[in-house]
């Protein structure tokens, strides 16, 4: 296991591209969540946090504390997604793995928008 962690950072570390672009999707994904850390606020309103066809309202609300999966979403998606991408170019090579990569930079971005719309839709923004 010891000699598994040693060779994938080596290759990791002579991949100066991908290694960029992990720290740089490390560095996204913090700044996101500190982002939507700080737009959520305690408040007594609930608003919608999943649909369902199965049900009588359709719409189930939860409490505020349910926007703070959000700020977790962007971490743990850069984190496995960053291993994935050092497995990826241990096993399948350097274009997969940079691939690979830049899905998860746009996947974090995405998340952002989405939870900047949800936040923006349950405490408007000025």
């Amino acid at each position: 296991m010891k000699t598994i962690v040693k060779r994938s950072l080596k290759q990791l570390i002579a991949d100066r591209y991908l290694l960029t672009l992990l720290l740089s999707m490390i560095l996204i994904s913090t700044i996101a969540s500190i982002i939507i850390g700080f737009s959520v606020h305690p408040s007594e309103l609930q608003l919608v946090s999943h649909y369902s066809e199965f049900g009588i309202t359709h719409l189930y609300r939860d409490q505020w504390f349910y926007l703070l999966v959000f700020v977790f979403f962007g971490l743990i998606v850069a984190i496995l997604h960053s291993i994935i991408s050092i497995k990826l170019l241990l096993v399948k090579g350097r274009s997969l793995a940079i691939a690979f990569a830049w899905l998860s930079v746009g996947i974090i971005l995405l998340g952002l928008i989405t939870a900047l719309a949800v936040i923006n839709v349950w405490t408007p923004l000025l």
